[in-house]
């Protein structure tokens, strides 16, 4: 039997696991932020390290940079609604790519006709731009976006969401993850967690349990699995 039918159901973060798509919101942040006088001079790396680790460490993050905007605007919900649409306004005009291994691991999985579900912190309109924009995601038939639950990643209230509505009893579940915060939500579930993430050392950060699977991309997932 091959690796891939070992589960029954699949579940996938989106940004920075299928697609390429960090680099766009960390533009929309430097955009957001310029516009407001502010210049945020962290590299990529920087931006997800902070970004990716909890629900709350861009936030507090970037108002331990830069202390005046919180004077200027302490509302955060405010600030991110002004990174989403400018983030909006350059998903439609960039090209986002598939990360390595994913398009042939979405076709195994559809040609095997496995449950599948992503599970992003994504909107509605984010992710039809971008399944326009790579058609290969379109052969996932369930998505859980924002509006679907309350609380963000890391709780685990979005993945256990996608295991109530798509897992049979007996059904063995695997989910991947690309972050620390994505991370912690699957490990609070019944799912294998595999970490995706090319860095040695991010299982040391804020990880809370070694029951992790840590592969430095899909593609040599897959080519380890001989798949």
């Amino acid at each position: 039997m091959d690796w891939i039918d070992s589960f029954q159901l699949y579940l996938f973060d989106l940004d920075g696991l299928l697609v390429n798509s960090e680099m766009i919101h960390y533009q929309a942040y430097i955009d957001m932020l310029d516009r407001r006088g502010f210049k945020l001079n962290w590299s990529f790396l920087k931006f997800c390290e902070v970004a990716h680790f909890s629900d709350v460490s861009l936030k507090e993050g970037l108002y331990s940079f830069f202390p005046s905007l919180y004077n200027q605007e302490p509302n955060f919900n405010i600030l991110r609604k002004e990174k989403n649409e400018i983030f909006l306004k350059l998903l439609s005009s960039s090209k986002v790519d598939l990360m390595n291994g994913v398009k042939k691991l979405l076709e195994e999985l559809d040609k095997k006709n496995i449950k599948r579900c992503v599970v992003t912190n994504s909107s509605n309109i984010m992710c039809d731009i971008i399944k326009s924009k790579q058609p290969t995601l379109k052969t996932i038939p369930n998505w859980i976006t924002r509006l679907d639950y309350i609380n963000p990643k890391p709780d685990p209230e979005c993945y256990n969401k996608a295991i109530t509505l798509f897992a049979k009893k007996g059904d063995r579940i695997i989910g991947f993850e690309d972050s620390t915060r994505g991370l912690n939500a699957l490990l609070k579930t019944t799912a294998t967690a595999v970490l995706i993430n090319p860095k040695e050392d991010i299982l040391s950060q804020g990880i809370r349990s070694n029951k992790v699977y840590h592969y430095k991309s899909i593609d040599l997932m897959l080519k380890e699995k001989n798949i």
